[in-house]
């Protein structure tokens, strides 16, 4: 039985995704301090996805969300960002994680508030029909068929 996938990889060694954000404009511009290499697809990985992210000094890992339906988790490799929460800021540290369970409307983000570059591992699931809430932004977003359908708030598309 061949493959393509690689059986094994040094993660730094893949290329960052080309695509810095899939949001529309103007919100993509606020993620050019994000560099991801995109791990579970490299892999076939098909019900959740892995990257390793890189948030340069004054980078957001996303606009501040929450997911209906699929979960997330990340886990802090190198620096000290925020998470950002409907509870507020909470300083992070290598070797930290954090979880975000669908449905529960607790808005997240991770800021780089720091003068060093921060690594960290994000997991996610990929369940069909989820619909991500934007509450800082005029956005919303549906995941349609594998892929996100960006809107406004009141449902018109960008």
């Amino acid at each position: 039985m061949s493959t393509t996938n690689p059986i094994a990889v040094v993660a730094t060694d893949v290329a960052p995704r080309s695509v810095k954000s899939l949001y529309p404009a103007p919100f993509a511009a606020r993620m050019e301090g994000r560099e991801k290499r995109v791990l579970g697809d490299l892999f076939g990985l098909s019900n959740f996805g892995v990257n390793l992210t890189h948030l340069a000094p004054g980078g957001s890992s996303a606009l501040r969300h929450s997911h209906a339906s699929q979960d997330e988790f990340i886990y802090i490799v190198q620096g000290h960002p925020s998470l950002i929460t409907n509870a507020g800021k909470t300083h992070l540290a290598p070797g930290m994680c954090a979880g975000f369970k669908a449905g529960n409307g607790d808005a997240h983000q991770l800021v780089n508030d720091s003068a060093d570059t921060v690594i960290y591992l994000e997991v996610g699931d990929r369940s069909a029909g989820d619909e991500v809430t934007y509450p800082d932004d005029d956005l919303k977003a549906v995941f349609v068929e594998g892929q996100w359908q960006f809107l406004h708030k009141d449902g018109t598309s960008y």
